[in-house]
């Protein structure tokens, strides 16, 4: 599975079991409830991995965004544990989305109602092929939240 944060969204992508084609599943508003919808989406499709977009500059550094994008996985990796979490560089993903879109004739409100949905596919899709690629897992692995002090009940974000 792939997974986009936003601010206000989060779009969901899931691949075929041959792990080879990924495709748009759903854009989860971002609030409570949020990480018990993902786990739901994790069930539902019987993911085996979740790959979420870490937010770097073209430089490759981190900034506030990708703060918010590491604590937002260690919470989701603790709400759907076992199924691992791995944080997968998404630099360009939303431009490539809209380009997609564009190309799609979606304009607008439409699309902005599928972006972060088809951001998560490329994610995603880039994940898959480099894992094909490579033998190896792509990405950095996420550790789920031990500590109960933290906010991460699933209904926070």
């Amino acid at each position: 599975m792939g997974v986009d944060p936003g601010d206000a969204r989060i779009g969901v992508a899931t691949s075929d079991p041959s792990a080879f084609l990924a495709t748009p599943v759903e854009t989860v508003p971002r609030g409570p409830g949020d990480l018990d919808r993902l786990a739901a989406l994790v069930a539902e499709s019987d993911a085996v991995l979740v790959y979420v977009g870490l937010p770097r500059s073209l430089s490759g550094r981190e900034g506030p965004a990708a703060g918010k994008v590491r604590e937002f996985a260690a919470q989701l990796a603790s709400r759907i544990g076992p199924v691992p979490v791995r944080l997968y560089d998404e630099r360009l993903s939303t431009v490539s989305a809209e380009a997609i879109l564009r190309g799609q004739g979606r304009k607008g409100q439409k699309r902005r109602a599928v972006v972060d949905q088809a951001a998560a596919v490329v994610i995603l899709q880039a994940a898959l092929d480099a894992e094909r690629g490579t033998g190896r897992l792509p990405g950095e692995p996420v550790e789920a939240r031990t500590d109960r002090t933290g906010d991460d009940r699933g209904d926070q974000q």
